[in-house]
């Protein structure tokens, strides 16, 4: 292990890849404690301590904090998250999107660009949400805490627009540099970014908890126990797959027999990745941004959708489980992977090339997906149960768990990818089992 990691340092490629990648979440790190005009993030800091099981502390925790800092980056990379949602679902239903879809790479940078104009739009009016909700916290909690905004009125929702549009716009540009240039998916790897940078608060509040007695020590071993667990269970469905046996015809080439070679067609159980989730996610927080902007009934929405409640908790399943699907069947074409078998003259045994090979791969993956998609949901859950029972940070929630060890599952494979590519050893070692990523 520690001769591989010393062989990321001997390729320079790779080296300035993994600098350019840290440079780059350091800026966004930095970034984080700018503060927009004519907010007090002392008050704001003490407002979100006191909402933390909230909606509010659920979209700190995406940001990476930025929120109870108000600083320019406090939309954080949710706003793209909610474009790629509805260019998605509108992939599936609009002809002229789908055609693009399948152009290739030139038609995926129209659809790119198409999403980026949606996430300044969607910023615009989740930037024009907060300053609104920003000057009510005036009235209704100023007495507690303070005035957030020094001087309410257009020129600070101006101001406020500006620099969160200004502020994500910089953060979706950060995350395409770092896809290009860096290693890694760039966007979910500032979302990754972002919740590791509270874990250590987390650790330290929950040893203080601990000192003063609120946590007993039996109580953080169970803690540690399942936290452990659910990291397990990650890995394992992460890196699961079914194997279909694909075997290759025969096929004489002069006076030389080709072909007959055995091999397999890997399905990955969890096919979606950690998109089901964080879609569920971004879509679950798009009530509290239409109740700062007084649309009638988004706010009774907004009261019953509360983190924990079992209302909030059946809908983030069943969106959970839809994505799962539903991201599974745009990424993955059982016709297309068929007429490439057939175009390369293999089949699956005891499976008739063409519709008959194509039903029985789209039955299996559909199989597989269920028990992914289950195992998303069951994941997601944990936070609840942890912050009921025992007290302790959202931070240590399945979701954010998740996106954790899958970004991690990622990064370290690509750079294993790049390592084997130059005849270097792995990562983990020239016999064991390669680390199996998945694509963001």
């Amino acid at each position: 292990m520690l001769s591989a990691l010393a062989n990321i340092f001997r390729i320079p490629d790779l080296r300035s890849r993994l600098l350019f990648t840290l440079g780059m979440l350091a800026v966004y790190r930095i970034g984080i404690f700018n503060t927009t005009p004519g907010v007090d993030r002392n008050v704001m800091r003490q407002i979100m301590q006191s909402q933390s099981s909230s909606f509010l502390g659920l979209f700190n925790l995406f940001s990476g904090g930025a929120l109870e800092q108000l600083s320019i980056f406090a939309l954080g990379i949710m706003p793209y998250v909610s474009a790629s949602i509805i260019m998605t679902l509108m992939a599936a239903v609009v002809p002229q999107l789908e055609e693009l879809r399948k152009e290739g790479e030139s038609g995926q940078r129209k659809i790119n660009q198409y999403t980026r104009y949606g996430t300044i739009l969607l910023s615009i009016v989740q930037s024009t949400g907060i300053a609104l909700f920003l000057e009510g916290l005036n009235s209704s909690d100023g007495g507690q805490y303070g005035e957030v905004v020094a001087e309410p009125g257009w020129m600070f929702r101006f101001i406020t627009m500006v620099s969160l549009t200004t502020g994500t716009a910089f953060i979706m540009w950060l995350g395409e540099q770092i896809t290009e240039r860096g290693i890694g998916n760039g966007i979910s790897l500032i979302i990754f970014a972002g919740i590791v940078s509270d874990l250590p608060d987390a650790v330290f509040q929950t040893a203080e908890q601990l000192r003063i007695g609120q946590i007993q020590p039996v109580s953080l071993l169970v803690i540690t126990a399942i936290i452990v667990a659910v990291v397990a269970v990650i890995v394992f469905f992460e890196r699961a797959q079914r194997k279909i046996p694909i075997q290759y015809a025969k096929r004489m080439v002069g006076r030389k027999m080709y072909g007959g070679q055995t091999s397999h067609l890997p399905l990955k159980v969890n096919a979606a990745g950690v998109i089901p989730p964080i879609f569920a996610s971004s879509l679950l927080m798009f009530p509290n941004t239409l109740a700062n902007l007084k649309v009638p009934g988004a706010d009774y929405l907004n009261q019953i959708l509360v983190p924990g409640d079992w209302r909030w908790t059946v809908l983030y399943v069943t969106l959970i489980i839809f994505f799962a699907f539903f991201y599974t069947a745009i990424q993955f074409q059982p016709v297309q992977v068929a007429d490439n078998l057939k175009k390369q003259n293999a089949f699956i045994p005891g499976i008739r090339p063409g519709k008959a090979t194509a039903d029985f791969i789209d039955a299996v993956m559909t199989r597989i997906t269920v028990a992914g998609a289950l195992y998303m949901a069951a994941v997601c859950t944990v936070p609840d149960v942890l912050r009921a029972q025992f007290k302790v940070p959202f931070y240590f929630g399945g979701t954010s768990i998740m996106i954790v060890v899958g970004v991690a599952l990622d990064f370290v494979q690509q750079i294993e990818s790049h390592l084997i590519t130059r005849h270097y050893e792995g990562l983990t070692g020239p016999r064991g089992p390669r680390i199996r990523g998945r694509r963001g």
